[in-house]
């Protein structure tokens, strides 16, 4: 696996956990920070002990968890300074309407608290509550004061709540947070750079009930936008039919067909510095698809006449003045070769190559990124880590590019 890394190493957060009952969702949010390669430590207020034990945070963590600002483990006596020193954040999730009013007005009480007011490093609070602690006028003022004091405010969202009740209050899901945190985190290496992306597959209707399409998942385009979001670009997504939640900060189009997905990136390609096309359009589509469900019948075989779709990347990459263009080949067998071709006939800057069978629904992919300097190999790894080393590569060779974002 690939951690996420910046000038000085792995990258590593202070997590401080409140005494609401969203703690639970600390444990998911320290495995999924992990899995994103984001070092975690924790710190516990003694409310939050009594949602969670600091044994099961540490379990997941990999390292000990501190709850008095009085630990002997810290060898000068100081943890409410020493902790946060080598930390690249501090992200308290959940944070309650209590803590929230602590930072505002700088009460150093416990803990986490006086780490709070004596880092050096960004703050991120998840804040956490019943929906009418969130909506209250002094829990109001306190969280448009942090954000004035520049202090990262994710969420809170809509549902239903602990209490019964359902509104504003509750906290992000832990892979939200995570997602967030890890963008925050990340270099801005495509700041100011304006992307437009395909993903998914394309259904192409053949009657009523049926269709043609792949079995392209969107979770490689999809971890790609979030990369890029990462990054600091703006995302267009157009977006064919997936079961994937929405990348945090993209605009996404969705659309069926691969004239629909044609007609959303001419549209808006004209204002895009960078272009990937990673869907999985389809190649051809009924020439004449039907209103209604064709019947089966024992006597009669059933004939398609099929014409092309267009080639969007082909079209993209063939404007007077394109923008950087990326695409993507998944192939069966011959990789290299079939994608090299491609890429030199479609006349695109970055070609990303993977095998269809290894790919297509998994979790995980292993990818060739080839350009003109030749073939660089990325090994297997999640997907969300092989995005942020496509990303990187994009941002390398956009610095040997003339085309700047305007």
């Amino acid at each position: 696996m690939t951690d996420i890394q910046g000038k000085t190493g792995r990258k590593k957060i202070l997590l401080g956990i409140t005494g609401g009952v969203a703690a639970y969702k600390a444990a998911e949010l320290v495995r999924r920070l992990g899995d994103r390669g984001i070092e975690v430590h924790v710190v516990m207020t003694e409310a939050a002990c009594g949602f969670i034990t600091p044994a099961t945070l540490q379990a997941l963590s990999g390292h000990p968890v501190y709850t008095d600002m009085w630990d002997g483990r810290i060898a000068n006596g100081m943890p409410h300074i020493e902790l946060s020193r080598d930390k690249d954040a501090i992200v308290v999730a959940p944070a309650t309407a209590d803590f929230i009013a602590k930072c505002v007005h700088g009460l150093a009480d416990d803990l986490l608290s006086t780490l709070c007011l004596a880092r050096d490093c960004p703050l991120i609070v998840a804040p956490a509550m019943n929906r009418q602690m969130w909506e209250h006028p002094a829990t109001q003022r306190n969280v448009a004061q942090l954000r004035r004091d520049g202090v990262t405010v994710l969420g809170p969202d809509s549902g239903d709540q602990a209490c019964g009740e359902t509104g504003m209050g509750r906290m992000l899901e832990a892979v939200e947070l995570a997602e967030a945190v890890s963008a925050f985190l990340e270099p801005k290496i495509l700041k100011g750079r304006r992307v437009l992306m395909t993903a998914g597959p394309t259904f192409e209707p053949i009657d009523a009930v049926r269709g043609i399409t792949n079995r392209s998942s969107g979770k490689m385009g999809y971890a790609i936008a979030r990369a890029a979001i990462a990054a600091g670009a703006e995302v267009t997504l157009v977006s064919g039919p997936v079961s994937l939640a929405a990348p945090v900060g993209a605009v996404v189009l969705p659309v069926q067909t691969a004239n629909e997905m044609f007609e959303a990136v001419k549209k808006h390609v004209a204002k895009a510095d960078i272009f990937i096309g990673v869907a999985a359009v389809a190649d051809y589509r009924s020439a004449a698809p039907r209103r209604h469900k064709i019947k089966k019948t024992e006597e009669e075989q059933l004939r398609i006449d099929l014409v092309p779709n267009p080639d969007i990347l082909g079209w993209v990459a063939s404007r007077p003045k394109p923008p950087f263009c990326v695409g993507f080949a998944a192939e069966s067998r011959n990789l290299d070769a079939y994608a090299d071709d491609k890429r030199r006939r479609k006349k695109v800057k970055l070609m990303i190559a993977n095998l269809a069978q290894d790919a297509i629904g998994a979790d995980d992919n292993e990818v060739s990124l080839l350009d003109d300097r030749g073939t660089h190999r990325l090994p297997r790894a999640p997907k969300d880590l092989v995005a942020q080393q496509i990303v990187s590569h994009i941002s390398g060779l956009l610095g040997r590019n003339t085309r700047k974002p305007g």
